[in-house]
């Protein structure tokens, strides 16, 4: 195996520098155009930083969640999880952090990379409240990168075409994966069973 360990054989390896559109488009704030993007997107992947290394969290809710409070600011509600919390430990103790929105139907992708902390604040966390539930926490972020990213993946992966679409029934179902994980002690076809009632209640 042939390993690329310095920016010297990086840069070799890649000497066509790029285009001046994908250094330009690079802002510290978020333009209006980019908060149409973050107010269209359903779904961001949040990444983090702890000492015990990284994480790379899903967010999903409905368009528009990640709220833009100012051009520099973006505000994103933790709904109900797993309450393993990987992302919120990390932040409170490394408040970098890097978010990838994404936009059903959309080639486009939209990133920013900024510094958060955790917000428990009462009036803020019943601003976002859903079905008369609120958050127990939100991270607001300080932007300090923000751009969008070419079409190129979601074109290569076909990511939204309906005959990209996977059936669920082709994967291992989350209670198989757990049971095979945990020699049976947790899973199962009843895990699989209860996961639509458990989602239904715990969703907001």
């Amino acid at each position: 195996m042939s390993v690329i360990d310095s920016l010297e054989a990086l840069d070799a390896l890649y000497d066509t520098p790029p285009v001046s559109a994908a250094l330009v488009k690079v802002s510290t704030t978020i333009t209006p155009h980019y908060r149409t993007l973050i107010e269209a997107s359903p779904f961001v992947a949040l990444a983090t930083l702890g000492p015990e290394g990284l994480d790379c969290s899903p967010r999903g809710d409905r368009p528009g969640f990640v709220r833009v409070a100012d051009p520099q600011t973006l505000i994103l509600p933790d709904r109900r999880g797993n309450n393993r919390l990987d992302s919120l430990r990390n932040v409170v103790r490394d408040p970098r952090v890097a978010l990838l929105f994404l936009i059903p139907g959309s080639g486009t992708t939209f990133r920013v990379n900024g510094q958060a902390v955790i917000s428990a604040d009462p009036a803020l966390l019943a601003s976002f409240a859903v079905d008369g539930q609120a958050p127990r926490s939100a991270m607001v972020i300080t932007v300090q990168e923000a751009y969008f990213q070419c079409a190129r993946a979601i074109v290569r992966s076909g990511l939204w075409k309906a005959e990209s679409q996977v059936d669920p029934a082709t994967l291992p179902s989350p209670g198989a994966m757990l049971a095979a994980v945990t020699a049976g002690e947790v899973g199962g076809e009843a895990y699989d069973r209860g996961w639509p009632e458990r989602a239904a209640k715990t969703l907001w």
